[in-house]
């Protein structure tokens, strides 16, 4: 298992996503020997929970490679039980000293919880109204608005909606499962909230959970 402590792991990301925003990517660990190596066992330093958008491939993003990363993805990044059970097989199994979960702005999971509050919102087939309904919380706090009151939804900032919904993600990973909360407490597991900037290639931390 990895021997990383959560500042390490979380160090290695920020260096990685250095070299990919300024264009001199190592792109590590993707060798043929490496590969034939993993063939028994993974050993990764993190685990990213982050949006399936395709401009949010956390391997590109970070520089890493083969078995460097335990990478779950669901639009919007919305915790549900398949997310839980997976990181927890992340913590428990793998042994991981970092959970990232990983934003972005301009999401479309995030514009469509916006849109689906409005007066007029088009009906949603129910998958979709199931996957982006933990995400409305997020939009009546910024909007400042009760439960089931229509919105004005070209006041609303989709930034800060996403950032809301992040933080909330997190309190979902802590409050959703007791191997995850009982490790950051004794400080073996670690947790990043972030928000990748587009434009910029940057991931900018917002929550630091377990971390110095």
């Amino acid at each position: 298992m990895t021997s990383a402590t959560p500042d390490e792991a979380w160090q290695s990301l920020i260096a990685g996503n250095a070299r990919f925003i300024a264009g001199e990517p190592a792109h590590p660990h993707q060798d043929v020997r490496l590969r034939e190596q993993l063939v028994d066992g993974q050993y990764p330093s993190v685990a990213i929970f982050g949006c399936s958008d395709s401009r949010l491939a956390a391997e590109i993003i970070f520089d890493l490679g083969l078995g460097d990363a335990f990478v779950i993805r669901n639009a919007g990044q919305v915790a549900s039980p398949s997310v839980l059970g997976s990181l927890e097989y992340a913590v428990g199994v793998l042994e991981v000293p970092l959970i990232l979960v990983l934003g972005h702005d301009s999401c479309g999971a995030v514009r469509a919880a916006i849109d689906s509050q409005a007066a007029d919102a088009a009906a949603l087939t129910p998958n979709v109204a199931g996957l982006i309904a933990p995400i409305v919380p997020a939009v009546r706090r910024v909007a400042r608005a009760r439960r089931d009151e229509p919105l004005d939804i070209s006041r609303i900032d989709a930034g800060e909606v996403g950032r809301e919904h992040l933080r909330d993600t997190i309190t979902d990973l802590l409050t959703g499962s007791e191997l995850i909360s009982r490790k950051v407490v004794d400080g073996s597991l670690g947790i990043v909230g972030a928000n990748y900037r587009l434009h910029e290639g940057r991931a900018v931390p917002d929550v630091l959970l377990g971390l110095s």
